[in-house]
């Protein structure tokens, strides 16, 4: 099966859910998450700020900002690329130009080596770590400059499959969650 069957699928699955259903499914998925000792050790976390089709990361966000941990979310740089800018609360936060995204103001983050871990989205996921995004690049562009940070997929369970197809551009998560 290609990328682009494979995202029409999942599509497909999302839309036998409603908003409120998947937030009650993200809930499961992000108590995993919470509970992995790397996430409660780590300082600063790259996340994202979720879209209604994806596992739900508004309460991550939040709450690891009240516990005074840096938080790093993803914005548009340019058509090709995304820049890490650090939370600072919900008064920076902007909706994008494109894909109506709630996006950080402020400097962008350079400091890639101080990132402990990566909280990625992603269209499909297998258990042993291959991402399907959602075909423009931008995460396999980010997480290639930042090669030695733990990367863990967070996926509802509809949303792991058997296989998905890679090229040598696609970045592997270390772990997926579920």
């Amino acid at each position: 099966m290609d990328k682009q069957m494979l995202r029409y699928i999942i599509r497909e699955r999302k839309g036998m859910y409603d908003v409120a259903d998947l937030i009650r499914m993200s809930l499961d998925v992000t108590e995993r998450l919470e509970a992995q000792r790397l996430y409660r050790f780590a300082h600063t976390v790259l996340l994202y700020y979720s879209m209604d089709d994806e596992v739900d990361t508004h309460g991550l966000v939040a709450s690891l900002h009240r516990q005074g941990r840096k938080v790093l979310l993803p914005r548009m740089k340019d058509e090709q690329s995304l820049e890490l800018v650090e939370f600072r609360g919900m008064m920076d936060l902007r909706p994008a130009e494109k894909f109506n995204i709630l996006e950080p103001q402020g400097e962008p983050f350079t400091d890639y080596r101080s990132i402990d871990l990566a909280i990625i989205p992603g269209m499909a996921f297998t258990c042993d770590g291959k991402r399907l995004g959602r075909g423009k690049g931008y995460y396999d562009r980010l997480l290639a400059e930042m090669p030695s940070v733990c990367k863990i997929g967070l996926c509802f369970p509809f949303q792991l499959v058997e296989d998905v197809p890679v090229d040598e551009n696609d970045i592997l998560m270390d772990e997926v969650m579920v």
